[in-house]
This record gives C-alpha cells, structure tokens and sequence, in this order.
C-alpha cells in the first residue's frame, strides 16, 4: 500500500473531472410501459441538453426513439412533465422547439398531430373509446396576460382541440377510468401550489366525450392530493396529506377510505407532471415507494388486508413507479450507486439494472458515502441533512488542517435532497472539501408540519438551517469555521445569497440562477409560482417592506465575503436581471465576485461546455478565496467574468 501524499484540503486531484461528469452521464426520468416495452427520457448534456425518448425492447435491445433534433420536453408549468405518452406501439410527445405534440409510430419519422401555435401540452391521457388525446393545455396567446390552463381533447386523426374543463388556475393529472366512462383529474386555485391543496374532481363522460356531473370527492384549499389512478377493478385511489403525511386512499361510495395509515411520505411536490410513486399489481396489491427521515423505501401494499409488506432493495431514492404484469419498474438510486432504471421481477424478488445514468466505473477509494443527520437548529427544533466528509485514497491532509466545507441547499424550497451517489458532490469530496447537503425546514419527506415550518419563513428557518447545519459540522471538528461555504440553485440560490448577506457565517457562496430581488420576482415570475411568496413570505403588496428586508439586493452593503453567480440568460423562472443587479452592487462595493452567464441555457443548465465551465470556474473561485492549488485548467475563457480578484 502506496504512502499517501500530504497535502492541504481542497488541492487534492481527482479522477472526478468535470469533462468525467458531463461525458459519462445523462439524466434518467419519465418511465412508461406498453406491454413487455419498457420506455423512459433521457437528458443527454453532450446533445446540448436534448431529452429523448428511448425503448428497451423486450429482448433488451435499445432504441432511440426521438431522432435529432427532437426534444421530447414540455414548458408547462416551465418545469414541464409528462412529456410523452406510450400508446401500443405509437408514442405521442410535446417537442420543445415548437410546443406540438407530434406522432411516432414504427420508424416511421414523427410527424406533428397539432397545429403551429402558442398551446403547449403536458400529462396526456388517451381516450381510445373516443380515438382522442386528453392534455393539459397551457394558452399563451395572449400577451401581457397570464396563461390560460384547461384540459383538453386532442383529436388524434385531426389534432383538433375541444376544451373540457376550465375555470381553476391549474389542472393535472386527468385519468380515465378503465371503462372510459369517468374522468378524474386534480385543480387547484392561486395562491396554492400543488403541495399546499389541491382538489380531485370525478366526472362522468358522456358518449360524445363531453364533461357531465362533475364534483370534488377529495381535497381542498389545506389538503395536497397526489397521484389518482383507477385500479384494475375500477376504483380511484390518490394520496393525501389530510393527517399531515400524504398517504394512500380510495374512493368507496364517495368516501376516502384510508388503506395505509403511517407517519411516512407516499407522495411528493408536484414540480413535474406525470409522477409516479405507487402502480397497481393486480386489484388487492399496489406496488408503492414511500420516504422515511428522507430515504425512501419499496413496499407491497395489501389493499384487502390493509397491510404494507416492505421489498428489500439497496435503493435509498426511488420514483416512477411503473407495473405491467409480475414485473415492476422504478427509478432508482442510493449512496454506493448512481441513479438508474431498475426491474424488479415481483415473483422472485430479482433486481436488474436496466439503464444507468452512467457507466463510468470509479474507484470506490474516491467516493464519499452520504452520512445521514440530525442537528439542532432555531426554536429547540431539529433539522435533516446527508454529510460527506472529504475522501480521496491518495491524500491526507497536513496534521492538524480541517477541510472546507460546502453547504448545498437545495432548490424548490418545497423539495428535498437525495443520498444517491452524484459525481457533481464527489467531484468535491474528492478534493478534499466536504460536504453537507441540507433538507432544510420546508423540505418536503418530514409530513406537513416539517414541510410548513417554511410558511412566512422563507429567507429565515432556511438560512438558520444551513447556518446551524455547518456550525454542528464545524463543532465537531469536521469542519474549518473559517471555510465554510454555501452554494445552492435557484431557491437554493435565494437561500445562499440571503446566508450570506445576513448572516456572517459563511466565508464564500456560489449562487445558480439565484434570487435577489424578491419584490422583482413577484413582479416577473410565471404563473405557477406568480403567488409562491404569499405562503412563502406575506401577501404582495401588503407586506412590500417585508419583501425587501429579506431581499440581499438591498443589503449589499451587509455582503462581505466573496461571490461567484451563474446564470443562463434563456431563464424565465428567474429572470437574468436578478442577478445582474446582484453582480453590478457587488461590484460597486469591491470585493472580489464572478459572473458567468451562458446564452441557451434557461432554468438549470443542460448544455456539456456550460456544465463543465461552472464546475471548474467555482472550484478555481475557492482555490482563489481560500488559497489553494485548484486541480483544475485555468484557461482565459474560464477567467472570464472575474471582477476584483487582486492575486488571479
């Protein structure tokens, strides 16, 4: 065994190179299933971003079915979801560049079912009784105004539409009963997001398809149902947070009847459409994930006997849960592996990787395994995260050193992190520099009231979290006090930006497509989350002097440590000015801040170069902050967009 070099935390070099992270892996999502077929997205950073659909045949073969330049991703809602629909062996999809839904059948090449226009589609269903589509449709055709969402029919001969519902200001999920004569679907009302309360609406189909006898049977303005599905008997199930924690229900004789009641998360935020968290294996057994202190966890639930029989998988993240006859199907991820599709043969309990969201195979010598914990925080309450101490076979620190340390907080605010083995952590923890990635109050797989400790909190209980969550690290000795950094996207980016305005804890920060202005995003924002801040922070403009005392842009003059921003300039969730009046203020003051903007990318970069420059450009930022030897290539293009940096 070779004597390991010494050398100061954060210079250690790495296999984990930002040209590894962006040539050897792509994202997995969106699993469909049509007979023995199995089907899913793949977002591939080396084809500029692009999410194509891919077939796995059932002797393993797999196909691109989306050819270039098609991308296979919605805009509605702006996160999108539910961007295709398999139906036998003809899959419709909604293609980013233009917002159609086009038709692909065989290898035949796709051709568009919809006209040119300003709809866009997400979440479809078919109504094979009626040969029709059923979408739900986003209008943007008149400018200046919010969009108009409704569900529609889709013609699938013509691509005529012919609205079906309207009136609520979002809709999801329509789902046909087996027997195509009922409809259920899920509306909400602003200033609710879909996680704050939603309403199951039950109508019945008339033979001409249109809506008749329409009612709410679950949910409410308090009360976030997810996930509706008609079993194979046709009864409608969903999952509701009515006793704090989203659990599964059905529908018997208009009433909810509860079929698992226990502290643990059964669903999740509806950032996306089309997600999928429980499917059916035959009548009397729903095949189910479910999140427990944010890891989550298989199970078999006995509907008749009312009993959950946990499956055992190493998997500590799981999602789209998919059935078709003794196999199921998931996405799946934990500590050791990376994220993948997975089948699970229902019968023999075999698992069998299907897909990987890469191939590389790294040294387990350079791997950090994510560490759960617990740690006080404001109000005698306690706080989640996952922690990964700095590892690399090769290095050890001098004597006596303590390693930086980032810390991540995630995006939403209503979301959580994951412990699934991510290179973008490692290409860190490899190098020396720990990490502790938060689930901060309002992260959601801790039930209602964990999820609620955010409600006219945002900028605080956030910020305290990290905060607290660095300090404990630091108190235990895992952790340099005077490295402590904080890093995060979009809200994540908020939460950053407001850390380290005011708080001073932190010593450096790196804010992706960050907010700094909240009166300004109130005054620009899209219409999912145009009402996000009433819950998150007060009513608009009531509480406008509140909106600016938890906005860092205008308590630049607190701000004292160095900053570096990213941002793509395509981005209509935050809008590039937000952190332009950001890098500008900073500027004026003169400490040391960095810009990097990147033209085509919106909300979330998805392109190769751009990933690669903002890995490598924020590690040579910290090597610059703290002074040491970055294992990165320093190239003029990279520097660009630092500003006050004396020794660069």
């Amino acid at each position: 065994m070779s004597e390991k070099i010494i050398s100061r935390y954060g210079s250690w070099q790495s296999p984990i190179t930002s040209d590894v992270i962006v040539s050897g892996t792509i994202g997995l999502g969106e699993i469909a299933i049509s007979g023995e077929t199995v089907y899913w997205i793949e977002s591939r950073p080396a084809e500029a971003g692009r999410s194509v659909i891919v077939k796995r045949s059932p002797d393993g073969q797999l196909s691109d079915i989306t050819p270039s330049p098609f991308n296979a991703r919605t805009r509605v809602h702006e996160y999108g979801g539910g961007a295709y629909l398999v139906v036998g062996d003809t899959v419709y999809f909604s293609n980013f560049a233009d917002n159609r839904i086009y038709r692909k059948t065989h290898d035949a090449p796709p051709e568009p079912l919809t006209p040119e226009s300003t709809m866009r589609y997400a979440d479809g269903a078919m109504d094979e009784r009626r040969g029709r589509l059923i979408y739900v449709r986003e209008d943007h055709t008149e400018a200046g105004r919010d969009c108009l969402n409704t569900l529609v029919s889709v013609d699938v001969e013509t691509g005529v539409n012919t609205v079906l519902v309207s009136g609520a200001d979002f809709y999801s999920s329509p789902r046909l009963s087996n027997d195509g004569k009922y409809l259920a679907y899920l509306a909400w009302h602003h200033p609710n997001l879909p996680w704050d309360g939603t309403e199951l609406w039950l109508a019945e189909l008339r033979e001409d398809g249109a809506i008749a006898h329409a009612k709410i049977v679950a949910g409410g303005a308090a009360e976030s149902i997810y996930q509706p599905e008609w079993s194979p008997d046709n009864l409608l199930h969903f999952v509701s947070d009515r006793t704090g924690w989203w659990n599964l229900y059905r529908l018997v004789d208009d009433e909810a009847e509860a079929l698992c009641d226990m502290e643990a998360e059964f669903g999740a935020p509806q950032w996306v459409f089309n997600m999928s968290l429980y499917a059916f294996a035959s009548t009397t057994e729903i095949i189910c994930a479910y999140s427990q202190q944010g890891n989550w966890k298989l199970a078999r639930l006995d509907t008749a006997a009312k009993k959950l029989i946990p499956i055992d998988t190493p998997y500590t993240d799981l999602r789209n849960v998919r059935v078709a006859g003794a196999q199921a199907f998931f996405g799946a991820g934990s500590p050791d592996e990376m994220d993948a599709i997975v089948s699970l043969n229902l019968e023999t309990q075999k698992l069998q990787v299907l897909r990987r969201s890469s191939q590389l195979q790294i040294d387990p010598g350079y791997l950090s395994s994510a560490e759960a914990i617990a740690f006080p925080t404001e109000n005698q309450q306690t706080a989640h995260a996952f922690y990964y101490p700095p590892k690399n076979k090769n290095y050890q620190a001098p004597k006596g050193e303590k390693p930086p340390l980032i810390v991540i907080s995630h995006g939403g605010p209503t979301g959580a992190t994951s412990s699934t083995l991510s290179l973008r952590i490692q290409f860190w923890t490899s190098r020396g520099i720990g990490v502790v990635d938060v689930n901060y109050g309002g992260s959601t797989g801790f039930g209602r009231a964990y999820r609620e400790r955010l409600n006219g909190n945002w900028g605080v209980v956030d910020v305290d979290d990290c905060v607290n969550a660095a300090r404990f690290l630091a108190a235990q000795g895992k952790a340099d006090s005077e490295r402590l950094i904080i890093r995060g996207g979009s809200a994540g980016g908020y939460t950053t930006l407001a850390a380290l305005t005011f708080r001073k804890v932190f010593k450096a920060g790196a804010s992706y497509y960050g907010i700094s202005d909240l009166e300004a995003l109130e005054q620009d924002c899209h219409k999912f989350e145009s009402h996000y801040n009433t819950s998150l922070i007060a009513a608009y403009p009531q509480a406008q002097e509140l909106y600016k005392a938890r906005s860092p842009i205008y308590h630049t003059q607190q701000l004292s440590c160095p900053l570096i921003i990213f941002q793509g300039l395509d981005d209509k969730v935050v809008p590039p000015n937000q952190a332009e009046m950001m890098l500008a203020a900073i500027r004026e003051k003169g400490l040391p801040v960095a810009y990097l903007a990147f033209a085509g990318e919106g909300h979330g970069f998805r392109k190769a170069e751009n990933i690669k420059r903002s890995l490598d450009a924020e590690l040579y930022f910290y090597a610059l902050v703290f002074g040491f030897q970055a294992d990165v290539e320093v190239s003029p293009d990279l520097l660009y967009g630092f500003y006050n940096f004396p020794h660069r």
